[in-house]
């Protein structure tokens, strides 16, 4: 795990400054603490930030091919690694080191730009051929490592990790995307491949980019693989439980291969239990488990997590997270370089902080609800959409519209009478709906507190769009199946593999994801529905497979979250904060909102009359990154 950057000149042969190099590089130096390198040559920087975990003694990079021809700059885990060596050594390729990182350089050798459909694992590489003047960047199939990248106004290619590889570089503008605020404020996060400021992108998971010299000025990036969701296979509910317990254990046990401290985190809820029941039993000593408690009730699952340990007998480490524990603003601002909302953020730091005083490699259990089925939203959305199948659209938006418009909003009320955003989806199709639930703020809510200059600077843009654009590539009619694809694209990508890795590199922990190995997606991507969500249950598959390996209570409580207390913190604490930050100069002087409105979420929320804790910490991170935006990237909090 690792930190990547890199220049790039399509054109010519410009010498690139190796100072400026150094400078970009090492802007990510908590991704990679045990060593860094540098390589220029004309018209081509790469530079490296390494946390060493496999070949601890030859694996440096940039890596070179044997005969100097081949770079590569490589963040990430191929876990399939010792696997190809014998077919590529058959082709007559030969290695110098152990490290996975050799292999990906033999497999663009042996099989060119196809190498990525051999890769099994996490990563994000650029690899520079001398020969054909090229160089290909690529990125994982589920997007858990990140690639940044910009054209800069002279015509050269940067990129990097992270966003402040390539806000670090002089020639770089930052001009914040009115777009990427409309995302922000509906999603909760910048969706891929936008960034927050124009010019900047992210390379979009499961996709390429080759920039070859003299080639095209900007080439756009191609995706290689796709899941599919078929949902027609004819297996029987007990023989798809015994085939995922053995593919789950293939994939953890592919993620066990470390040359350093390895454990896992350990929550309490069902897939990081199930992760660390696999682990337990393809290891011969005493699994390493990491897990965070909370001094809240609500939002405490420690009893949980010491019930799986208890009975694995793991070296259990907990430590106990206040509910005053806020502090971390600033510096998630800096860590995540653009606004950034889940507030799941700050207990995720803490365990990743945690984890790295004991191990430098856990597997944690994410990616687990998007592919069992395992939100609640899900099951909420299958209950819609029955309605939805009813009744035309034309008959529900007059009917369900208004509703939707007369009803309150009652934050305060039992759930089965929070009837207004049901009603509000009813009068919409699949996917708007879906969207529209998917929304920290729904649309009605971003037009009120947006103003009405930046409105019409939107020309008619809505985050919505990100949903449509892939839906109409999901390639399926299965309720389930294809907002389980929209999270893929959207959710999965944009909040939690980047709160996770941002959280986990700023402590230099790498953190693998069993629960997101591309061959077990696919072959849940072939197994019907309802042995995913069986009535009212979610993650059935799951829970029912983990039965000989997991206590009752583990696999059949109610979901809990990794959550905090934030309308306590706003209400209290951090009140002061929130005034400061609504009703500053910052957000006043950025054109973006209208005071009234943010004078009267504060107002409300302070007397306790409504709960708009989610706009005022969205507002609260937004401010916060427009503070990180008026210093210089390398300026930590």
């Amino acid at each position: 795990m690792c930190g990547i950057a890199g220049l790039f000149d399509p054109v010519g042969l410009r010498p690139f400054d190796p100072a400026l190099m150094r400078r970009i590089n090492d802007v990510q130096s908590h991704r990679g603490p045990d060593s860094d390198g540098l390589h220029l040559e004309p018209g081509l920087a790469l530079g490296h930030r390494r946390l060493s975990v496999i070949d601890l003694s030859t694996g440096d990079q940039p890596l070179f091919s044997e005969d100097g021809s081949i770079a590569i700059v490589f963040n990430g885990e191929i876990y399939n690694f010792q696997q190809l060596v014998p077919e590529l050594r058959s082709l007559g390729l030969k290695f110098r080191t152990r490290s996975d990182t050799e292999v990906i350089v033999n497999a663009w050798r042996a099989w060119g730009p196809a190498c990525v459909q051999r890769l099994r694992g996490m990563f994000a590489f650029a690899l520079w051929d001398r020969h054909q003047q090229t160089l290909f960047l690529a990125r994982d199939r589920l997007g858990v490592k990140p690639l940044h990248y910009a054209w800069l106004p002279d015509g050269s290619f940067v990129f990097g990790s992270e966003l402040k590889t390539i806000t670090s570089h002089p020639g770089f503008q930052r001009r914040i995307d009115p777009l990427a605020v409309e995302e922000y404020f509906s999603l909760g996060y910048v969706a891929d491949p936008r960034c927050i400021y124009q010019g900047a992108h992210k390379l979009p998971s499961a996709h390429t980019l080759t920039l070859r010299r003299g080639g095209a000025a900007r080439p756009e990036p191609q995706s290689y693989w796709d899941v599919r969701f078929t949902t027609d296979n004819p297996i029987s509910a007990a023989d798809a439980q015994a085939e995922l317990r053995e593919r789950l254990r293939e994939s953890v046990r592919l993620r066990m291969i470390a040359d350093v401290p390895l454990g896992a985190f350990l929550s309490g809820g069902v897939d990081s239990s199930a992760v660390v029941a696999t682990m337990a039993g393809l290891s011969e000593s005493p699994v390493h488990t990491c897990a965070i408690g909370f001094d809240d009730p609500r939002f405490n699952e420690s009893d949980f997590a010491r019930m799986v340990a208890d009975r694995y007998r793991t070296n259990h480490t907990l430590d106990v997270v206040g509910s005053d524990d806020f502090g971390l603003i600033d510096t998630l601002a800096w860590l995540y370089d653009e606004p950034f909302a889940d507030s799941s953020a700050i207990p995720t730091y803490r365990v990743c902080q945690m984890a790295r005083r004991h191990v430098t490699v856990a597997l944690s259990g994410d990616g687990g609800d998007e592919s069992f089925g395992g939100y609640r939203r899900y099951r909420l959305h299958l209950g819609e959409e029955a309605v939805r199948r009813r009744l035309p659209l034309g008959l529900r938006r007059p009917v369900f519209g208004p509703l939707g418009q007369i009803y309150p909003k009652a934050d305060w009320a039992p759930r089965p009478l929070r009837a207004k955003t049901t009603f509000q989806a009813l009068a919409m199709d699949s996917v708007e709906a879906y969207h529209h639930s998917m929304s920290h703020l729904r649309a009605d809510q971003r037009s009120a507190l947006f103003s009405e200059g930046f409105k019409r600077g939107l020309g008619g843009y809505s985050a919505l769009d990100v949903f449509t654009q892939h839906a109409d590539q999901a390639q399926t009619d299965d309720p389930l199946a294809l907002i389980q694809y929209l999270d893929y694209k959207t959710w999965l990508v944009g909040d939690i593999n980047t709160k996770v890795d941002r959280a986990s590199m700023a402590h230099s922990l790498e953190v693998r994801e069993p629960l997101m190995d591309h061959e077990l997606i696919e072959w849940l991507a072939t197994l019907p529905s309802h042995l995913k969500i069986d009535g009212s249950e979610g993650k059935a598959l799951l829970k029912r497979a983990m039965e000989p390996k997991l206590p009752h209570d583990v696999l059949y409580r109610p979901k809990m979250g990794f959550s905090v207390p934030l309308a306590d913190w706003l209400r209290g604490p951090l009140a002061g904060r929130v005034k400061e930050a609504v009703l500053g100069d910052r957000l006043r002087d950025s054109g973006y909102f209208q005071e009234r409105q943010l004078q009267r979420l504060v107002d409300e929320h302070q007397r306790g009359t409504s709960d708009h804790a989610t706009p005022l910490w969205m507002l609260v991170m937004f401010e916060a990154f427009l503070r990180r935006h008026e210093l210089s990237p390398e300026d930590k909090p």
